[in-house]
């Protein structure tokens, strides 16, 4: 599984691939921007999603399923449903109520801060963080920091798309070199 794709069904990736709306210019001129919104339109698409998405995870010994705000939640919670794992949104700070643990990291634009409830995740604990796209691996790595910090495992990272042109699986090899995609755009 090490920074590999996951090998789905043609027919499956061309759905997806068909489904994806590229947005230009958005949020900022020169950046073209993959939409999933038009996935969910499709209960029977999104349930194939989630299978596949699953697949690696079945046997692993993983206790959660962390999805970074907010499209992350998205396949995320269902992800976590299949696998019958508890569901842990990793959002940007201030939106969470309660005590939280928090990691500031630095974007290509400015700086930004994650956070997670305090308590939701123990030391030792091993987790999948999932997210929709994988662009430089920032906000993913970010993720990964931060659940390290609460003293888990990132046992992978899952995504829907890796935009391979960026290797933002570089960016994510030094917190877990397992690393899943469905479909790549290069």
């Amino acid at each position: 599984m090490q920074n590999s794709f996951i090998n789905i069904d043609h027919k499956l990736e061309q759905k997806i691939r068909d489904r994806v709306n590229e947005i230009p210019d958005f949020p900022k001129p020169g950046i073209n921007f993959l939409d999933i919104s038009p996935l969910l339109l499709d209960a029977s698409l999104c349930s194939e999603i989630v299978s596949a998405l699953a697949e690696p995870f079945k046997q692993a010994k993983i206790d959660a399923i962390c999805g970074v705000e907010c499209r992350g939640f998205l396949f995320g919670v269902m992800l976590a449903q299949r696998l019958n794992l508890p569901f842990i949104p990793i959002r940007k700070k201030g939106k969470l109520p309660g005590k939280t643990v928090s990691y500031e990291y630095e974007l290509e634009y400015g700086h930004d801060c994650l956070e997670v409830q305090e308590g939701v995740i123990g030391s030792g604990q091993r987790v999948v963080i999932h997210d929709d796209l994988l662009a430089t691996g920032g906000t993913a790595h970010a993720a990964g920091q931060l659940i390290k910090s609460l003293g888990a495992e990132v046992f992978a990272f899952s995504f829907i798309i890796n935009l391979v042109f960026l290797q933002g699986t570089n960016n994510l090899n030094q917190i877990s070199t397992k690393q899943v995609s469905l479909i790549s755009y290069n």
